[in-house]
């Protein structure tokens, strides 16, 4: 596994799946960006970073994270993942439905020494708010 991929992982593994909120000082640059499309901008660097784990852990706290592929290509880090739980915390001003939901999704990393300096997540939010029955969509009229 190259160094890039292991810091990666370890953000996954340790962070996401055990919570060690105390490494992400470790893994990411002081300067980190984070191009998050539904949680928009947080503060840069590792306190972003925490803000942003921190939601989703308050609001699924038994969730997993699997890691289903990967692709290194330099200083850039593609992984293809699995994230689910139960929804027993409030998620972005909704109340905790009960229900467990899963999504899948793709983190893109750009590395400076070892250390992740920019993120861009991707992930099927409405999928997973469909799940968690937060979420309708109606079939659409017929156009006349």
């Amino acid at each position: 596994m190259s160094d890039n991929r292991t810091t990666l992982y370890r953000y996954g593994e340790e962070v996401w799946n055990q919570g060690r909120l105390d490494l992400v000082d470790e893994l990411f640059t002081s300067g980190h960006v984070y191009h998050d499309p539904v949680l928009g901008e947080l503060p840069r660097g590792p306190e972003g970073v925490r803000q942003r784990v921190g939601v989703y852990m308050a609001a699924v706290p038994d969730a997993k994270a699997t890691f289903d592929d990967w692709m290194v290509d330099g200083d850039r880090v593609l992984l293809r993942w699995t994230w689910g739980g139960t929804n027993t915390g409030e998620l972005m001003g909704l109340p905790p439905t009960g229900r467990t939901a899963t999504t899948t999704g793709m983190h893109l990393c750009r590395f400076e020494g070892g250390r992740i300096a920019e993120t861009g997540v991707s992930f099927d939010a409405l999928g997973f708010l469909q799940q968690l029955g937060v979420v309708e969509l109606r079939a659409a009229e017929p156009v006349a």
